[in-house]
């Protein structure tokens, strides 16, 4: 008896544009690829520049190229309208799974969506008038679509729910895993060296959007300077739109010669900035996951989160949270792991067993389980 077929679209996925969902999507179909079952016929529709960046994934997968770039936004949705309608209907796809949020508008082929977070309804003032109006007239009605919607938190699960009237049992938690480094006790001395960090430092790794909300670090980075004057505040990641106002609190705030910016850095540097950092600080009002945080706890890196969107279910019950824009409990967390090297280092230990939790193992069991109950209602 043949397999039934399930195409992924990846249509959209431009490597290296599409930002951190292109790490997560990977991740998780490398594990399905690694967990080797047999019992679905997994197919991938991806446009060409992807099979340069992921080869393990066309080595593992059937793959079908569309020679176009999903860059290019009105392309894409006509491809997925056309050239992948063909494609799945030719393969004799049982169901596809649109891992970019977005099912086309007649799909005919019955689907499973995947949705990470609701940003543009939920802040729509981070975002321009075209992103709000297209993912308003797109998500809600891909969501009631699909036979069944995958999002990486109950945070993520519950907005759906709520704000797109999606019938509960239709929605289904798939947590994202983490990749295991190998743990070491010391960060590589070249690699702060290289960005010129000396002594005791937090560290947050994000892109200045305004959700990210570095002001309130900032602020409360300098409040602990009265306290701890050696310390330093590294702030990983590139310029977003906050860029400007970030550049110019930490000037009036006279922080210039303890906050330091070294952009986007390589994954191996990051992994010894989280290693060496007196704690991983994350105020973010808004993450529909919190991927960085997880890989901070991972290396075994103490972490400060805010109390706000998915991230209190990514550190669970013992780690600490403080509320987004509580200036004074955020210096006194991090003051407090300054000051007490034995809590410093229970923390540590508690976020490394938390992050033992998370796995792509138990990502790709989960996609493969919707993948499954798709098929089922599909038939039924």
């Amino acid at each position: 008896m043949s397999r039934p077929v399930v195409a992924v679209n990846l249509l959209w996925l431009v490597p290296g544009v599409v930002g951190g969902s292109e790490g997560l999507l990977v991740a998780v179909l490398e594990g399905v690829a690694d967990l080797g079952q047999d019992d679905l016929d997994i197919r991938l529709l991806v446009q060409d520049s992807l099979t340069e960046a992921h080869p393990r994934l066309i080595d593992s997968f059937q793959t079908y190229c569309w020679h176009g770039s999903g860059a290019n936004r009105a392309r894409r949705v006509v491809a997925e309208n056309t050239w992948l309608r063909r494609r799945a209907t030719g393969m004799g796809a049982s169901l596809i799974h649109h891992a970019g949020g977005i099912v086309p508008p007649v799909p005919r082929t019955p689907c499973v969506v995947t949705i990470h977070d609701l940003q543009p309804l939920e802040l729509p003032q981070n975002f321009g008038f075209a992103k709000r109006a297209y993912i308003s007239s797109m998500v809600g009605r891909s969501a009631r679509a699909a036979r069944v919607v995958m999002t990486p938190s109950e945070f993520t699960r519950m907005s759906v729910i709520d704000r797109l009237r999606v019938d509960p049992t239709r929605v289904v938690v798939v947590p994202h895993g983490v990749h295991r480094a190998d743990r070491e006790e010391d960060p590589a001395e070249e690699v702060l060296d290289r960005y010129g960090i000396v002594g005791s430092y937090f560290l947050y790794p994000a892109i200045t959007y305004p959700h990210k909300n570095h002001a309130t670090l900032l602020r409360a980075f300098a409040w602990l300077l009265d306290d701890e004057p050696d310390l330093t505040l590294v702030l990983t990641g590139g310029e977003g739109p906050s860029e400007r106002d970030v550049v110019g609190l930490v000037d009036s705030l006279g922080l210039g010669d303890r906050v330091r910016r070294p952009g986007r850095v390589p994954d191996e540097d990051l992994d010894a900035l989280y290693r060496g950092a007196t704690g991983v600080v994350f105020p973010s009002r808004y993450e529909g996951f919190g991927l960085p945080v997880l890989e901070a706890m991972s290396r075994g890196s103490p972490v400060v989160v805010a109390a706000a969107g998915a991230l209190p279910e990514v550190v669970g019950e013992e780690l600490p949270r403080v509320a987004p824009d509580d200036v004074a409990g955020w210096a006194d967390a991090m003051r407090r792991l300054v000051a007490d090297a034995a809590h410093r280092r229970r923390m540590g230990e508690l976020a490394l067993e938390r992050s033992a939790t998370f796995s792509w193992e138990r990502s790709a069991a989960g996609l493969l389980g919707v993948y499954r109950r798709g098929l089922e209602e599909a038939r039924a």
